[in-house]
């Protein structure tokens, strides 16, 4: 599903004339979604925790660990999509188009539900 989102902002990009800026606007792109899915689902699951009462982590761990992971999402999409697997994955991809509207939203809403979930602890 990553992958999908991530052909599709480059390719919308490209045909809008960016260049080389698509490859740096689409890594972007895909380290942002990770990045806000991650802390979706670490801030659900420390305010779970905090419900019922499980003391996991203190917060300035949980935003450690976050950052932590957060680097590693930036690393490992780094490695990915550079050279011959971008391209295979360019190949494969079918020319369904998906509003660039829609995938920029999906980060940022990502991180609202976050900050939301956050303000119940």
């Amino acid at each position: 599903m990553l992958d999908t989102y991530y052909i599709s902002i480059l390719n919308s990009y490209k045909k809008k004339g960016l260049g080389k800026r698509s490859l740096k606007l689409a890594s972007i792109y895909i380290n942002l979604l990770e990045a806000s899915i991650v802390l979706l689902l670490g801030s659900f699951l420390i305010v779970f925790a905090s419900q019922m009462k499980l003391v996991i982590m203190s917060s300035t761990k949980f935003w450690v660990l976050f950052a932590v992971v957060s680097l590693f999402i930036i690393f490992k999409n780094w490695m990915r999509y550079n050279g011959k697997r971008r391209n295979v994955l360019n190949a494969k991809m079918k020319s369904k188009q998906t509003s660039i509207y829609l995938l920029w939203l999906l980060p940022f809403g990502c991180i609202a539900l976050a900050l939301i979930i956050l303000q119940a602890q």
